[in-house]
């Protein structure tokens, strides 16, 4: 591209032809430079989160086929345990089989030590010291490796088995390696670019995917230290890694130890996208500076004045000072364009106003979630946009469907929201059906009915708009002027998009409704029928979960908490379902053994709940609610305020309609005699303050 020198004489050409060259080439350079940090950042980081995923997912994994294969070597001990007042331990074909898929070797230790095979072929079993061996026959569990630096290492399993035929004996086994790190379809589950090692305490390894021997520096063994999880960077065979790494606390509750679980990925891999970056940003570079010196030439080969007043003009319209004008005489096209630009100033100041003012409105009426808020808000706010004597809301009885109720808005603020109750008869619904879009009514003999309110107040001529709900009318919106009105077909189709997002927010409200009364139409429900489990709590749920709501209002507590209070109170038997009928229906005491699994329906309700996310604040309550204020309740044996607020308030509401309704084992109690026994249980079974506030509630429902 040839420049005339002669173009760039001028002070004005050279400041815009620099212009132009700095605003395109230093933010696109610094943007180049940015993007391409930015970039391998995110690449950087996205590569750490997944490692950072992958080492979680694969320990939480490790963790549970550890307990898995825990749970099932106790319950074949218990097997064997049954099985060994008849015959010698032996396991059926059907469970070897199955033992294969988890276990290398299995078998018994006697208590003289000898080994009794049960699994697999008789190996060099494990040497277990007298502490260990007398801390698991006293009930413990012990996970244990063993390093064998030529051969793949060996992990092993210890459960207790004590029968009353036999002496105190061991259950060992030895542990599958695959099926321990990766689950039933082993180490293909990774990805191919994935590879991973495992270390014992000592931080030899006693797994890797990698064939070549694994050395590690001093700086790699203090990133290990770490005692949870951390990442780092590693070169391994003059290859560089990003490698995650997490502490697999391998059931340290019992006698077991902690491994490191490290997952590697190729630092090559993690930034592949970087190089094909480098070439685009190079082209892009390239292209918008061409791009860019090409426009500034043409743009100064024109007329500088004309143009700069334009964009001084284009500026104020920027900043949104719609009202200003170009004032240009050129006698040339850029006169012109100044005279339409003026023009289009003046729409677009008037537009935009409009399209602000109805933005506000879409976003008031779209977040509201109650009919009277959407209704107040387009009484108020649709003048601002439709200048008009006035607007009114018919909403239709969905009931009925001729029956409907006018809501009007006057030009004053406060005189909002006055309510008439009109007829739509089926001639004006079908004229409403015939025209969804619009319809222009002026006063005449045959005005509608539900039109009255405004003619009352001086309306000549109606614009109304039809609001349709899955094709149903639902409501009318219509605004009155006082001269048959001239609106084009952008004001037109702005009326109608106002309409259309009423019908959206109608849809909204309707839905949150309905969806409350269906989620707590459930929770009764459900709540029916923990208490249908037994004849004597038919109700329970529902009479105590009103008195804790009632103590709750009297302690003034928010109503986020009552809802939740709510939510536990239908719920909080919810356990139950996993006790049996004979032990819940039993007419005398209930055995040891009875009662401790019925102390088991606390837990079992907050399993069940675990998995919803919403109700994670309902949970504690269903939980805690047979917790004692002095620490002596159930399951866990908190004291005080460490026991949750709600699960304290239903503790007194679930204790007194307990001991006033019959049971099995009881007649009922007087309200006297159950008051009496609340108030005795304060600071004991209950919190005082609560007891305070349940004494206040009965007092109330007293003088009713």
């Amino acid at each position: 591209m040839k420049i005339k020198s002669s173009l760039l004489r001028s002070k004005v050409a050279q400041r815009i032809f620099l212009l132009f060259i700095a605003c395109a080439l230093i933010p696109i350079t610094a943007q180049a430079i940015l993007g391409f940090i930015r970039v391998t950042q995110t690449l950087h980081d996205q590569g750490e989160e997944r490692l950072h995923q992958m080492s979680k997912v694969m320990s939480d994994s490790i963790i549970e086929r550890s307990k898995l294969m825990l749970t099932e070597m106790r319950i074949l001990a218990s097997s064997l345990i049954s099985s060994s007042r008849e015959k010698a331990y032996e396991l059926s074909e059907e469970s070897i089989t199955d033992l294969q898929i988890r276990f290398q070797a299995m078998g018994i230790i006697s208590e003289k030590g000898d080994y009794i095979p049960l699994l697999g072929s008789k190996q060099e079993k494990p040497k277990l010291d007298s502490d260990i061996r007398e801390q698991i026959l006293s009930g413990k569990t012990h996970i244990w490796t063993e390093y064998y630096p030529a051969d793949q290492s060996r992990i092993f399993m210890c459960v207790p088995l004590v029968s009353e035929l036999k002496n105190k004996e061991i259950l060992i086994a030895e542990v599958s390696p695959n099926f321990l790190w990766f689950g039933t379809y082993g180490p293909e589950t990774l990805s191919y670019r994935n590879e991973i090692f495992i270390l014992d305490r000592s931080n030899k390894v006693l797994f890797s995917t990698l064939l070549t021997p694994l050395s590690f520096s001093e700086n790699i063994l203090n990133q290990l230290s770490h005692p949870h999880s951390n990442l780092f960077k590693w070169t391994y065979m003059r290859k560089k890694y990003l490698a995650g790494y997490r502490s697999v606390p391998f059931l340290t509750q019992e006698l077991g130890e902690n491994l490191k679980l490290v997952v590697i990925e190729p630092m090559d891999f993690v930034l592949e996208p970087v190089d094909q970056f480098k070439y685009i940003f190079l082209f892009i570079i390239l292209s918008s500076f061409w791009l860019v010196l090409g426009l500034s030439v043409s743009q100064i080969r024109r007329s500088l004045i004309p143009l700069e007043k334009l964009k001084e003009g284009t500026e104020r319209i920027s900043n949104r000072d719609f009202d200003s004008r170009v004032q240009l005489v050129s006698h040339d096209e850029f006169e012109e364009v100044a005279k339409s630009f003026n023009t289009m100033a003046s729409q677009l100041g008037r537009q935009f106003k409009t399209l602000t003012t109805m933005a506000e409105i879409d976003r008031t009426i779209l977040s509201a979630l109650d009919v009277d808020k959407i209704v107040n808000t387009v009484l108020t706010r649709m003048r601002e946009v439709f200048p008009c004597k006035s607007v009114s809301m018919t909403l239709i009885d969905p009931q009925s469907g001729e029956t409907a109720q006018t809501y009007t808005g006057e030009v004053i603020a406060d005189k909002v929201k006055q309510m008439e109750k009109v007829i739509i008869t089926p001639d004006d619904m079908t004229s409403l059906m015939n025209n969804p879009e619009s319809l222009l009514i002026a006063v005449d003999d045959n005005l509608p009915q539900y039109l009255d309110p405004l003619a009352r107040r001086g309306v000549k001529s109606f614009l109304i708009l039809p609001i349709f709900l899955k094709q149903k009318l639902t409501g009318i919106i219509t605004l009155g002027y006082i001269k048959s009105p001239k609106l084009d077909q952008n004001e037109m189709n702005h009326a109608r998009q106002l309409a259309d997002q009423v019908a959206v927010a109608f849809s909204n409200a309707r839905l949150i409704e309905e969806l409350n009364e269906l989620n707590w139409g459930t929770l009764t429900a459900l709540a029916r029928t923990i208490d249908a489990k037994s004849s004597w709590t038919a109700g329970h749920s529902e009479r105590s979960t009103k008195l804790a709501l009632k103590i709750g209002k009297v302690m003034d507590l928010p109503q986020e908490e009552l809802a939740d209070l709510h939510r536990a109170g239908l719920l909080h038997d919810i356990g139950k379902l996993g006790i049996p009928g004979d032990i819940i229906n039993k007419t005398g005491n209930l055995t040891k053994e009875e009662e401790e699994l019925m102390r088991k329906h606390t837990i079992l309700g907050a399993r069940i709940l675990e998995p919803i996310a919403a109700y994670s604040e309902v949970i504690p309550i269903v939980l805690q609610h047979h917790e004692h204020y002095d620490g002596t309740g159930y399951p866990d044996g908190l004291v005080g305020e460490d026991i949750n607020l709600g699960a304290r308030i239903f503790c007194v509401a679930d204790t007194y309609d307990a001991v006033t309704s019959d049971r099995p084992y009881r007649k009922a109690f007087t309200i006297k005699r159950a008051i009496e026994f609340i108030k005795k249980g304060a600071g004991i079974q209950f919190d005082p303050n609560i007891v305070e506030a349940f004494l206040k509630t009965m007092k109330k429902e007293a003088r009713k």
